[in-house]
């Protein structure tokens, strides 16, 4: 079973143009976030899908430099380019990622894998050490597993920490029948909408010293998705750490130099050091965040 993971990145960002191959620390973000995402031991591949538009040529050229298969498809219609890669690469699972996350932790990603394929972690182990292989001879328990969801739903991890995971059948699905421009630009919307969760679980993180906990919601779309839902307690939702925005780049390049332009740090770091310098975040609070509905 090969689980790809998959980077959907552009030049033509709206409100920061050219936002992934800006400087963080003396090297463009994007290449900060793919030495984060290699980290994750659950993937078994990383692809970056970008657009056809020529402001995107740079992309393509930073892959070839970076050794990363590239994938070129249509600027707007992002599912169609993710379906399209997923089925030229041959991706039997499909962990959607967008370039704009330079703080990813690869043990967000390790963990929503986790749950998409059902398994609740033990305490106290790394959890790609716990990632069993799969029988392709068994069914998924799922066909959607996420780390947040939007509203109504409420998110648990801060903005920038995002993992969606899916099947390529769900995914196709998805590409032959969505047909809102939100469904086809925001990728996986038409695998959740609607969902009620009827079914969870708790269980430590494996760090009780922070007085962490996870619990994991289960439910089924009315088109008939298994959903699975990752919730972090305590509720770290209200913290931005994406980059969309000049105020979002300064944010993301002052936790990058507390860490010395290393890759090394965890999401647990960057708690940790919001707890001692609480006016970082500060600096791009005001911040809107873009709904599942806003469309380019």
């Amino acid at each position: 079973m090969k689980k790809l993971a998959i980077i959907q990145a552009r030049m033509s960002s709206s409100r920061l143009p050219g936002k992934v191959m800006l400087d963080i620390s003396g090297r463009p973000l994007l290449q900060h976030m793919l030495a984060r995402v290699q980290k994750s031991r659950s993937i078994d591949g990383v692809l970056l899908a970008t657009t056809t538009d020529p402001s995107d040529n740079i992309l393509e050229q930073f892959c070839q430099s970076q050794d990363l298969p590239c994938y070129r498809g249509n600027l707007h219609d992002v599912l169609d380019r993710y379906y399209q890669a997923a089925a030229q690469f041959h991706a039997d699972v499909i962990i959607r990622l967008t370039a704009d996350c330079p703080l990813i932790d690869p043990d967000l990603i390790d963990l929503t894998v986790m749950a998409f394929l059902g398994k609740r972690p033990l305490q106290n182990q790394p959890y790609y050490s716990q990632i069993p292989d799969h029988d392709s001879q068994k069914a998924l328990p799922f066909d959607f597993a996420a780390n947040r969801l939007p509203p109504p739903w409420n998110r648990t991890l801060p903005i920038g920490m995002d993992v969606e995971v899916c099947t390529f059948s769900a995914l196709e699905r998805s590409w032959k029948e969505a047909s809102e421009r939100y469904q086809r630009e925001h990728v996986m919307p038409y695998l959740y909408e609607g969902i009620s969760f009827y079914e969870g679980i708790s269980f430590p993180e494996g760090k009780p010293s922070l007085g962490a906990r996870w619990h994991i919601d289960h439910g089924t779309t009315p088109r008939g998705f298994r959903v699975t839902l990752l919730n972090h307690i305590p509720d770290y939702g209200s913290l931005r750490w994406t980059v969309d925005t000049p105020a979002d780049l300064e944010f993301v390049r002052q936790i990058f130099s507390r860490f010395e332009g290393q890759d090394d740090f965890t999401w647990l770091d960057v708690l940790a050091l919001l707890e001692k310098e609480p006016e970082l975040a500060s600096i791009n609070e005001d911040v809107k965040h873009k709904s599942a509905f806003d469309i380019d």
